[in-house]
């Protein structure tokens, strides 16, 4: 009896831990899974900002110094769509929020307006661009919730 009762000690002993082991392995990998996406998510709205505040500047500097001026719409179109790959959906309706913003403050100061003949105030950019900027603080606000795990 001692014998089996060292037996079943043993076997149970091995199968606690090699259950152990598998659950260790399953958690172990679900965070690192989080942990790329965190990663991910962080690369892409580092580059829609990015992008973002490289257009402003090109086209606030046009209407400064009177010049025409032009961008990579590609690029920026190509940066929407990977960040909506990655992001939770709460970020993806900001970016749609903030796109349509994008948009009309494009319609303002850069589709009807040439900075060459006719170009804006500092003033008048700043009025032009108050409701992109609102919807860039929202924006950020729900990438920084998003990277803090709240989706």
């Amino acid at each position: 009896m001692a014998v089996l009762d060292v037996l079943i000690t043993t076997v149970a002993g091995a199968a606690s831990a090699t259950v152990g082991v598998l659950v260790g392995g399953v958690v172990t990998r679900r965070g690192q899974d989080q942990q790329w996406s965190r990663d991910q998510q962080l690369v892409a709205y580092q580059e829609l900002l990015s992008h973002y505040a490289k257009f402003t500047m090109v086209i606030k500097r046009a209407h400064a110094d009177r010049q025409g001026w032009d961008y990579d719409w590609a690029e920026w179109s190509a940066v929407l769509t990977r960040v909506g790959l990655v992001a939770p959906a709460e970020v993806v309706r900001e970016i749609d929020s903030f796109g349509q913003s994008v948009d009309r403050f494009l319609d303002r100061v850069a589709r009807s307006v040439d900075p060459v003949r006719t170009p804006l105030s500092e003033e008048e950019f700043r009025e032009a661009s108050g409701e992109v900027a609102r919807a860039q603080v929202r924006l950020v606000e729900a990438m920084r919730r998003s990277m803090r795990g709240r989706r």
